[in-house]
């Protein structure tokens, strides 16, 4: 039997569940977004010349016949994983598959989950061989080189030694995020067209993800901050217009979300990067997400002019007290006057919220509901809080409040922890009675409608999964059982 190639790497996106019940998910049929991670892993890796296929299997939910086929044809010496909470477990049964097939070969996982738990991971499920804890570029490719025979020479490494799992420190460089090769798009199968921004979040299609920055410059409790920790880096202007520049002349993308926690933190980088939009000979649309706390009528101006055509802001609940146990600067009059203010500039405003925080009560959500109503926001998601491994919450959550710690489920869904004083079909009750009521407004409804010209391709995607819709509507459920 040929040996297994060492310079060669199989990376995987899991799924999380079963293709047949993709085909029914709801949350699949609005955003699929594409692993911009294992996508620049992938480039990286390249650069250097190590051969890497890249299969996304959230993308194409029958992927299974094709990993295996890739892993017998390759025979990679290595398969690597990038796993949020709920597709880990998914992860670990292609690890053992793959294991079946080549018994010689080595996984390594890496992502927000692994990053969080490290050594728990190695104790629990034999099938994982390696964890990148961190950004894993570097690690992973001193990794390959080094043919997994050398693991504590590489920092950032969870790995098995005779005396059990080892964690070798976290890495004391992090990259120059400028110095990075554009991400691997053309590795993701069906590139552009196969992946979608949610609905009514874009005005032209093809469209695509991108992120300029890593990490964030705050310490929410309810977030994971356990690849990027402390860390907030971010690409130059003049890099992230060429970024825009070759995903336009490469794929032909004429809008981007960019995926970053804080678009808007350095300013000089925003106003200098919308300046370079405006003189493009390409001009492209762009969506983003701040903070209240930066930004202002100057600059949303200039970023109106640049194409900004929707911006996110974390709104999280409308209960001032609520908010203040959770995050800091809980200002609901600063934000709502930033949100007016986006609006006046003739930019979408989608607010983020969360509901099932710690502390929540049908009052405080009932406050929520009525703040949101009194704002022109174009757009909202609410998601189901869930308390991840890696956040400030986490090490505390059964103190206040149960919580059903299924990692398969956690995917913000679903309401799996339930704070002290509600109940999981009252929250369900109270999530339906949200939604129900923002669309019921007049002028969201105008607003929708309005689509019709503005994001035609939006409409058309409504249109044609109605049905799901319709059923996720009245059921409040992701997945549909018909």
């Amino acid at each position: 039997m040929a040996p297994l190639n060492e310079q060669k790497v199989l990376l995987v996106h899991p799924l999380g569940y079963s293709a047949e019940e993709a085909e029914r998910d709801i949350s699949r049929k609005t955003n699929i977004m594409p692993p911009i991670g294992l996508a620049s892993i992938a480039a990286f890796l390249e650069q250097r010349s190590i051969s890497v296929d890249l299969i996304d299997c959230y993308a194409h939910p029958d992927a299974t016949a094709q990993i295996r086929q890739t892993l017998l044809d390759e025979r990679p010496a290595f398969l690597g994983f990038s796993c949020t909470t709920s597709t880990f477990l998914d992860g670990v049964g292609i690890a053992a598959m793959a294991k079946s097939l080549l018994p010689g070969i080595r996984t390594v996982f890496g992502g927000v989950h692994v990053s969080a738990l490290k050594e728990e991971i190695l104790e629990r499920f034999p099938e994982v061989d390696f964890i990148i804890a961190g950004e894993g570029e570097e690690a992973l490719y001193e990794l390959l080189v080094s043919g997994g025979r050398e693991p504590e020479k590489v920092p950032g490494l969870v790995y098995r030694d005779a005396t059990g799992p080892v964690f070798t420190g976290h890495r004391k460089q992090l990259l120059e995020l400028d110095d990075l090769p554009f991400p691997a798009y053309e590795k993701l199968s069906g590139y552009p067209e196969r992946y979608k921004l949610p609905i009514f979040n874009y005005p032209k299609a093809p469209n695509a993800s991108c992120i300029s920055s890593r990490g964030c410059p705050y310490a929410c409790s309810y977030c994971d901050r356990s690849v990027f920790r402390r860390s907030f880096r971010y690409n130059s202007a003049r890099y992230m217009h060429e970024h825009l520049r070759y995903l336009n002349e490469r794929f032909g993308i004429r809008h981007v979300n960019f995926y970053d926690d804080q678009f808007t933190f350095n300013r000089e980088r925003v106003e200098e990067f919308c300046a370079l939009q405006c003189n493009s000979a390409r001009p492209m649309t762009f969506n983003c997400a701040v903070r209240a706390e930066h930004i202002d009528a100057e600059l949303l101006r200039l970023m109106k002019a640049a194409g900004c055509w929707m911006i996110s802001l974390g709104i999280e609940t409308g209960d001032e007290n609520l908010l203040a146990q959770h995050r800091r600067n809980a200002n609901l009059d600063m934000l709502a006057d930033k949100i007016r203010t986006i609006h006046e500039a003739g930019i979408r405003v989608k607010g983020l919220l969360m509901m099932g925080l710690p502390g929540e009560s049908e009052a405080s959500i009932k406050r929520s509901m009525r703040y949101v109503f009194s704002l022109p926001i174009d757009d909202f998601n609410l998601a189901k809080f869930t308390p991840f491994p890696g956040s400030p919450l986490y090490k505390e959550i059964h103190k206040i409040g149960t919580f059903d710690e299924d990692w398969a489920r956690m995917d913000c869904m679903e309401f799996l922890f339930i704070p002290r004083g509600m109940t999981r079909e009252r929250l369900d009750e109270l999530f339906i009675e949200f939604y129900k009521s923002h669309y019921k407004r007049p002028k969201v409804m105008l607003g929708y409608a309005a689509m019709l010209w503005k994001s035609p391709d939006s409409w058309l995607r409504f249109a044609r999964d109605l049905g799901s819709f319709l059923r996720f509507a009245a059921s409040n459920r992701r997945i549909s059982e018909t």
